[in-house]
């Protein structure tokens, strides 16, 4: 049985290149991240994102300022050293450790640094010399599923289930930022039923100002992780639209508690009912009323009674059929019918008499 409990309700907070290459900035993001979700008392993964620049982008094009994506990267290039640095003031501040490889010796550098569960990205999906070498590591995996057909995500979910590597596998829509009527949040049900012994979660690129509408959602369909890509305001750098400033993952995590309060308890069994919408429901119950005076020894059939509220203490209901049954006392017209007046079913079986002696006004 391959064990999923790693990722129910894990909280990823996606550094990626929001450090800018700057160990200090990084170190700063962790430690405000950190404050936010031990407030809240959440498990959350600082994740980082790792390249090795010098043979991931080709050395003809590391000069390119056009193409934003290698520029970026270039940009914010870190060292081994200054990695491990942010792994280890996220174990430092009891964070679960977390990084995108995105090549192969980026998978290695997960592995020296420690890191605790490796996330798959949507463009990966299908990168098999990659999955092969993350899966070698033997440590959990997450992965993405922006852009990817039903039968590649088969081949991955199958690829790791085989060699008993747990994987949990979030829906996500790559579009930075992603508007509402662009989030389908119907594919997590989809992949709750495709993949049932899974824990399926959600990657979302929302705006800010969308993340508690969403998170009320996609907890309600069933999502059990959730990925937020962070970052810190400062002057000299610009938010971007998709990230989370420490405020917004406090009001996240705010919304994630209201969603868990509104679905209740589990969905596999009948919820527990309280006592008190028990009694509002028995409020309107319709008790038994005699329709004449009846006498002992007559047996009632249903031209001897009328339903009616208030349903009174000790009083037979429209829920219990009492046609046919002995009355050992006499009762007046338009009198309760109580359960004390029979000698049946009811009355003689201890649980049931103590039920109905004990509702109604």
């Amino acid at each position: 049985m391959i064990e999923r409990n790693i990722f129910d309700e894990l909280f990823v907070l996606e550094v990626a290149n929001n450090h800018w290459g700057s160990l200090e900035r990084g170190l700063r993001i962790i430690r405000e991240f950190s404050t936010i979700a031990r407030y809240h008392n959440m498990r959350c993964a600082m994740k980082l994102q790792f390249r090795d620049v010098d043979h991931f982008i080709h050395k003809n094009f590391r000069d390119r300022q056009d193409i934003r994506y290698v520029k970026k990267t270039v940009d914010t290039k870190m060292s081994d050293e200054d990695y491990g640095a942010l792994v280890e003031e996220t174990r430092r501040n009891n964070g679960i450790r977390m990084a995108t490889p995105f090549d192969e010796r980026s998978v290695d550098l997960c592995v020296e640094v420690g890191i605790d569960i490796i996330k798959i990205a949507s463009s990966d999906i299908t990168d098999w010399t990659l999955l092969e070498k993350i899966a070698k590591t033997r440590k959990p995996v997450i992965a993405s599923t922006g852009g990817a057909s039903v039968k590649d995500m088969d081949a991955m979910v199958t690829f790791f289930g085989n060699r008993s590597i747990p994987i949990a596998i979030n829906h996500c829509v790559s579009l930075y930022p992603s508007e509402g009527e662009e989030l389908e949040l119907n594919q997590i049900d989809f992949l709750r039923k495709r993949y049932p012994t899974h824990t399926i979660g959600w990657s979302g690129h929302e705006k800010s100002s969308e993340i508690h509408d969403t998170m009320l959602a996609v907890y309600a369909k069933g999502a059990r992780t959730f990925e937020r890509h962070v970052d810190i305001v400062t002057p000299d750098k610009t938010l971007s639209p998709y990230c989370s400033t420490p405020q917004d993952v406090s009001d996240w995590f705010s919304a994630f508690n209201r969603a868990k309060a509104l679905c209740g308890g589990s969905s596999e069994t009948r919820r527990t009912l309280p006592r008190k919408e028990i009694e509002y429901l028995d409020a309107l119950v319709r008790g038994v009323y005699a329709n004449r005076d009846i006498p002992a020894g007559a047996r009632i059939t249903r031209d001897d009674y009328y339903l009616a509220v208030p349903l009174q203490r000790g009083q037979l209901s429209s829920r219990e059929l009492i046609d046919g049954d002995l009355l050992v006392k006499p009762v007046a017209k338009d009198a309760p019918i109580r359960i004390e007046l029979f000698d049946n079913p009811y009355s003689r079986t201890p649980e049931l008499r103590k039920q109905i002696e004990g509702r109604g006004l």
